[in-house]
Order: structure tokens, then sequence, then C-alpha cells
């Protein structure tokens, strides 16, 4: 490149739709309610995330840079599946790699080009969406997978973050924008106004669609702010927020695992903000207070479980993948822990998600504890623990335990103007500022 840093800064961000994000006002070290974070806590969460950028450095193809969906908690395995969400977290795990300097940053930036540009110019697309499981050595579509938007849209947010970040790198940002510009998302919405759940070549879309609150928020936000083929701002309002009512608790939600409000949080900062139905952020804290309780009115049948250590979201178990959690209950619950699920509401709970992290490694140590952090689940009443850690589980937990110490991925993903302009779109606005059409959580969700 020729153009200087300030040459850069100078004319680019408007035109490349990288904005400035300023501060909200909260300490710079650690997001936590109750004050600052103890030196241990922060040197456990460092440890966490360490661990972390080792799955996703080791275990992505050294030439496409996709991710392992699943790898064997103490490295590698026979595990050659690739997903993209891996991936998309995978390339946000190199921002924050590069930012606390876990590995040389030449050898971080060239792994960044090699996979936007593998997956910009080599990556089976149709319409621009991706395939959810792919080959890791060539992208090649793996058995019968699907065509994914919400895995498609986890990738955009990884790519999207380093075209943020590594702004000044002229070939990141033109293969990230190439990734987000060709997506056709109109195509995805198949003649309604949510977006369907999948597509198959031969038998095309799925009858079910996106269209209950979940943590597909980030997959409309990134469609309405396409610059090249948004979806209307109709579409953000067309989405059921159905009411869970557990006890005191109140909050959007559907029968789904914690990981649905964490998702999307990892990447689009919703805090202090609202839209004419909620204040998502706090759902998202009285949703993980609810798990909590959840969890420990739980101990009465699995001792597993108390106000120390809870948590259960999809996971590995001892019959293999699960969709569990709660409230309401999902699943057949047999006391697995799930230490994700709770380093996922890091920003949500900090202080009752750092308990459960500090007690996880206290008293189970190596037998949960190994080369890439937690296992992926395990079970104290049985004895079982998962042999693996799967990709989205370690991400979620680094890029929840980055946003907890600092907000990087937050200041860093909001830095995209289009993320900025859907939000605008859709009525997100101050909390507490008034809107023609505001309406109260209490009136706007559907039971």
């Amino acid at each position: 490149m020729t153009w200087t840093r300030r040459d850069f800064l100078s004319t680019a961000l408007t035109s490349l739709a990288i904005l400035p994000l300023a501060g909200k006002g909260l300490p710079s070290d650690v997001f936590r309610p109750g004050g600052p974070a103890s030196g241990r806590d922060h040197a456990l969460l460092d440890e966490l995330q360490r661990a972390s950028f080792e799955f996703f450095w080791h275990e992505a193809d050294p030439i496409t840079g996709l991710v392992r969906d699943r790898a064997n908690a103490e490295g590698g395995g026979e595990h050659a599946k690739s997903s993209m969400a891996a991936t998309g977290f995978g390339l946000t795990a190199l921002c924050i790699g590069h930012h606390r300097n876990y590995r040389s940053r030449d050898e971080i930036v060239a792994r960044v080009r090699q996979t936007l540009h593998f997956l910009a110019n080599q990556a089976p697309h149709v319409e621009g969406f991706l395939y959810h499981f792919v080959e890791m050595q060539n992208g090649q579509r793996k058995a019968n997978s699907e065509l994914s938007p919400i895995d498609t849209a986890i990738l955009l947010s990884g790519a999207l973050t380093c075209r943020a970040y590594f702004f000044d790198d002229e070939q990141i940002r033109q293969d990230a924008t190439t990734l987000y510009h060709r997506v056709n998302w109109p195509w995805a919405l198949n003649g309604g106004h949510t977006f369907a759940l999948a597509w198959r070549p031969g038998s095309g879309f799925n009858h079910l669609r996106w269209d209950a609150y979940c943590e597909s928020m980030m997959l409309y936000l990134l469609a309405v702010g396409s610059p090249t083929h948004p979806i209307p701002e109709r579409c953000w309002r067309s989405i059921r927020r159905p009411a869970v009512i557990y006890g005191d608790y109140r909050f959007i939600s559907t029968p789904a695992p914690l990981f649905v409000h964490q998702f999307s949080h990892a990447w689009f900062d919703f805090r202090d903000q609202q839209d004419d139905f909620a204040d998502y952020f706090e759902n998202s804290v009285v949703a993980s207070h609810a798990h909590r309780h959840f969890c420990h009115e739980l101990s009465n049948r699995f001792p597993s479980y108390s106000e120390k250590i809870w948590g259960i979201t999809a996971s590995d178990s001892s019959s293999g993948y699960v969709v569990w959690g709660g409230p309401p209950s999902l699943g057949p619950i047999d006391g697995t822990v799930v230490p994700a699920a709770a380093a996922g509401s890091l920003p949500f709970v900090f202080n009752e998600s750092m308990s459960v992290l500090r007690n996880l490694r206290d008293h189970y140590g190596d037998k949960i504890w190994k080369r890439y952090g937690f296992v992926d689940a395990f079970n104290p009443l049985t004895g079982w623990a998962s042999s693996d850690v799967l990709g989205i589980d370690v991400g979620i937990s680094m890029l929840m335990a980055e946003n907890a110490r600092g907000q990087f991925v937050w200041n860093t993903f909001m830095r995209n103007r289009e993320a900025q302009v859907a939000m605008e779109r859709v009525g997100f606005r101050p909390l507490g500022t008034n809107s023609s059409h505001a309406t109260r959580l209490s009136a706007n969700t559907q039971s």
C-alpha cells in the first residue's frame, strides 16, 4: 500500500463504512455492574481466552483458514468437518489474539488475509450464502449440509470485525466487503417477511422460518443494513417476541437454550438502547438470572447444580449432542454442566458467571480443563466428561470474556457503519427516548 495511515483515516472511514465509536462511559478495563474485576478474575479470563485462541489457531486449516466444528480438547483428532459459525468466531478470535499479543501479529494478519481471501474467492456459495458444514481443506459442501442464513451471519460478523480492526489492510477490507456485499438477503426471505430456516440443492427452502426471537437478531440487522441487497425494516417487526414468565422473571424468549440470548450480543452492542419492543441487553440479563435460578431449582433432582455451579445450553452429552436448557425446561436434562453457558453470560451477570468459572477450575481442575480450556460439557454426577471442545462454544466463551474485560469486540464491530445504520433503521434509540411507535415490553410480547 502507498497510503499512509493518516490518509486512510481521513478519507476512507466513511466510504468504507467504518466509523469511530464513542465510549459509553463504562469502565475501560471491565464491564461489571458491581465494580472492577479482581486480578484473579482477569487472570482466569486471560487463561480462558489464551486457551480458546489456541483452538482457533491450531484447529484451522493452514491454507483455507476454515475452523473445525469440533476438536479433541487436547488437540486434533479425527474431526475434519468445518463450520462457518466456528470460522466466524475464529476470525473474531484472531482480532482478539492480535489485540492481546497471543501470537506474532504478522502471523495473525497473514491468517486473516488467507481466510478471508479463500472465503471471498473460492468457497462455494449460493446468492452469497454459505453452507453450514464444509470440508476444511477445500470448503466443499459436507454431505447433505444446508445453506444456512444464520451461519452465514455469524461468519460475516467475524469478517466485518476483521474489516473494522485491520482497517488499514486493503486486501482484508476488500475481501470482507465482497463477502458481505454479495449476499442477496431478499432471496432467503423466499417471498415472506422472515428468513427461511435453510436451503438445500434439489429440495429448495425449508418450510420453517427464523420467525421468532433468538440468536437471529444479527441475521436481520446485517440484512437490513446491507448497502447492496437490503431487506425492508418491516422484517424486523415481523419477528415474534413471545414472553416467558418464570417466577418473578419475565423476558422475551421461546423455549430455547441460553445461547440464543448470547450470540448476537457477542458483536452487536445493545447496551443502553431500545427499540419499540425491548431493551435486549437487559432482556439477556434477566434471561441469565432466570436460567441460574432455574438450575438452582433443579438441584433438588440434580445436586450437580447450585447457585455457584450452573449453566445448561446446547452441547455435548453422554448421549450425543443435545439441545437443552430452560426455563421452561427443554431437553433431557441430567445434571450435565456446560461451561460455555456461564461464560457466554459474562457481560450480563459477571459476578455469577465468574463464580461458576472459578468453581469449575478450582474443584474439577484437569478433569475438565485441557489444552483448549474447559471441555464442552461434563456430568459431575456420573463422572462423564466430553473429550471434545466445540468451536461455537469456545467462541462465545472467548468473545464474551473479551467484552466483559474491555468491550473490545463490541467497540470494534460497531465501527462498521452498516451495523449502526441497521440499528437506526429498525428503530433503536437511547434508553428512555420516546417513539411514536414505542410500546412497553409487557404490552408487546405475545404469550
